[in-house]
């Protein structure tokens, strides 16, 4: 991959970074899409090189090129037309390139089996190597398209059980990862390590979490006994294998016993651990087991919204912010009366871009069809639980419409 140094000046605070933001080796460091929260934040990034990959220098150059042609036209001084720098345009109006996985279905079951033969073994002497560069792969993955990701993703919690214990995990690290850009004060240093810790958390429980799924008694005293303890040992299983990074292992030592409250007051690695603890509660409410259906995601959603104590939880509410009320791939009720599920996050967290599937009468629409949520008829009313509607979604076609 080919990468280009970004002048500093195109960041702003308070407004989402434009590009993807890499080392100089390409490795990505920020997601397109992370709020500069604050002026110290903007001079961190303005003190180091920062890079972006061929494709956005060339939406960069492009936004340059025409805030010169615009200059020009209107009678510029020279001395103004020399000086023109990224700040001196909106940064907002340049059109990142449109980015495109060929198969996205096909990138993401790549992920899974790598995820699946990693998580079954924490003792593997590579293991943390490994790890690093699954939780690189899945952050580009997102950073690609968040909206794909999320519709396969939440998709698969709703509707598949095999395998349970990986696409809970991935789906898991991709909510804490962009709910983390909804956290002002963390820093971006941080996220390889949340990714790493949401894929991991169940480490010590990955077999016992697959069976528990499809088993149709509660679980048994030895069961729940592993259960009380995997935080803990998967912590110390990873530290045995060679793991060193204590912000990543203390957040999956403490993702199920870290305390309701002010994210800032509480260490760094109990901060992550709370994210992934709510972000864990949502997955696990969308996703079915033998013994009871799956919930709504809106349900989900609330869910993880009030914490412990009935209050808004900023863990819960990063959630939201970054992935809606009704979240890529989840099912929604129109005011028509049809079912629809959605595909693109919206402006606002009530309106999603949604395709309709089933209609007002109850059957099933022989191609999901677009409906613009902003218009009365097809706003949202609600969500639907998944095994209130008896279709298996073409995963091809919405891709299609997206």
């Amino acid at each position: 991959m080919s990468v280009f140094l970004l002048p500093p000046d195109v960041l702003r605070i308070g407004e989402p970074t434009p590009f993807a933001l890499r080392d100089k080796t390409g490795c990505l460091l920020i997601p397109r899409g992370t709020v500069v929260a604050s002026e110290v934040q903007l001079q961190q990034l303005a003190a180091r090189d920062l890079y972006v990959d061929d494709q956005d220098s060339e939406a960069l150059r492009r936004a340059m090129a025409g805030k010169l042609d615009s200059m020009v036209r209107n009678n510029a001084l020279i001395g103004q037309i020399a000086k023109a720098r990224p700040d001196s345009f909106d940064v907002q109006a340049i059109k990142a390139p449109t980015r495109k996985i060929d198969d996205p279905l096909a990138a993401l079951s790549s992920l899974q089996m790598r995820a699946s033969a990693l998580l079954r073994d924490p003792t593997q002497a590579d293991f943390e190597a490994r790890l690093m560069r699954l939780q690189l792969n899945l952050a580009e993955f997102i950073d690609t398209d968040a909206d794909v990701a999320l519709l396969l993703l939440v998709h698969g919690a709703t509707q598949e059980l095999h395998d349970y214990n990986v696409r809970h995990a991935m789906l898991v690290a991709a909510v804490c990862d962009l709910a983390s850009r909804h956290v002002p004060t963390w820093g971006d240093d941080w996220r390889p390590s949340l990714r790493c810790a949401a894929l991991t958390m169940n480490v010590a429980m990955t077999q016992l979490q697959n069976q528990l799924v499809t088993q149709e008694a509660p679980p048994s005293a030895e069961q729940r006994a592993q259960i009380d303890t995997h935080a803990q040992a998967g912590a110390a299983a990873m530290r045995a294998a060679g793991v060193r990074d204590e912000l990543w292992l203390g957040a999956v030592e403490h993702h199920h016993d870290t305390p309701a409250g002010a994210l800032a007051n509480l260490p760094a690695a109990h901060q992550l651990a709370r994210l992934i603890q709510r972000a864990d509660i949502f997955a696990a409410r969308l996703s079915p087991r033998k013994r009871r259906t799956a919930l709504s995601a809106t349900a989900a959603a609330k869910a993880v919204y009030l914490d412990e104590n009935q209050r808004p939880d900023e863990a819960g509410s990063a959630i939201i912010k970054a992935i809606g009320l009704y979240p890529p791939g989840s099912l929604v009720r129109l005011r028509s009366g049809e079912v629809a599920v959605a595909l693109r996050r919206g402006r606002r967290a009530t309106d999603p871009a949604v395709a309709s599937i089933v209609n007002p009468a109850g059957h099933a629409i022989a191609e999901p069809s677009p409906r613009d949520t902003r218009l009365q008829a097809s706003e949202v009313t609600g969500g639907v639980a998944p095994h209130e509607v008896k279709i298996r979604l073409n995963l091809e076609r919405l891709l299609k419409l997206m």
